[in-house]
């Protein structure tokens, strides 16, 4: 069997290339500009033993860097979100730019992107990432992490090969774990007022609050947003004051498919890497995927 090597930009806390080695891809580098992201990452050596480097992608030239059959981009989604229409921001950003700057200069066998479905509305965007030369494209969307996991998560993902495949997208998976599944007996969780004033109905908008007891139960997706607003999603926890609470942050690993052996630091600010992050098995998917293309291609 062959097993191709890849390289990701903006790897974040390392879903996605966890993901990938699972398929038993050879991932050989992550970049990330987010140094508490690779920091992460280097904190987890027992599943990264791959170069790691905290440096910003606009920086970074090309054709001195090890070539790769895959390159993995999970530029960031903020600037394609609906929510971002809110406040103004929503014109797109040129980090898009840097990583079709690469594909364009390595000519991979395979390109790999995942995103929010909102990217499609950016032509530019768009254009760009599906009218390579020489590359055909398959685009799933959206792609539910509710597949895999008690979460509602949807995505793009875009793959870019060299000779055309017909990939597979993905299906449900009745074997994945419940929402009461991945609850912690005592939670580690904070309560601040602002909780309490949004329970109580101070604030303009309920919290989502997810029962754990209905079979079906799927939590909302996780945001990176988490880290600064814990009151926006809450599970219900009849051992808790107030019969809600927050999500603790292994419990947010969890919802993304993170073991418990990757280590998170139990502070807020593992809720944004997490939020950020793409789901393990989502990941998983893609690589397993990649690796049909190039075994059955006899690459």
């Amino acid at each position: 069997m062959y097993r191709p090597t890849a390289k990701g930009y903006f790897s974040g806390c390392g879903g996605m290339e966890l993901g990938i080695l699972l398929a038993n891809i050879d991932v050989i580098q992550s970049l990330d500009l987010d140094k508490q992201a690779t920091d992460c990452m280097n904190a987890n050596k027992h599943y990264f033993g791959h170069t790691i480097l905290n440096e910003d992608i606009k920086d970074k030239t090309v054709l001195n860097q090890p070539q790769t059959d895959i390159i993995i981009g999970t530029y960031p989604c903020t600037k394609y979100s609906p929510i971002a229409d809110i406040h103004g921001t929503r014109t797109g950003d040129d980090l898009f730019l840097h990583f079709f700057r690469h594909i364009a200069l390595e000519m991979p066998e395979m390109y790999i992107i995942e995103n929010v479905p909102g990217m499609r509305k950016f032509k530019v965007v768009m254009e760009a990432m599906t009218k390579l030369p020489n590359y055909y494209v398959n685009v799933f969307c959206p792609v539910d992490a509710a597949n895999w996991l008690p979460q509602k998560r949807q995505r793009l993902i875009l793959f870019g090969t060299r000779k055309p495949f017909s990939f597979t997208e993905p299906t449900n998976n009745y074997n994945k774990p419940r929402l009461k599944d991945i609850l912690e007996n005592n939670p580690e969780v904070e309560m601040p007022e602002y909780i309490i004033n949004r329970i109580k109905g101070k604030y303009r908008d309920l919290p989502i609050v997810v029962d754990p007891s209905l079979a079906n139960a799927v939590a909302p997706t996780c945001v990176a947003h988490y880290a600064k607003d814990l009151s926006t999603r809450l599970v219900k926890d009849t051992k808790s004051q107030y019969g809600v609470r927050p999500f603790s942050v292994r419990e947010y690993a969890r919802l993304q498919g993170f073991p418990d052996d990757f280590n998170f630091e139990n502070k807020r600010s593992s809720y944004r890497l997490i939020g950020n992050a793409v789901p393990v098995q989502m990941g998983e998917w893609v690589g397993k995927e990649a690796m049909k293309y190039f075994n059955k291609n006899g690459l």
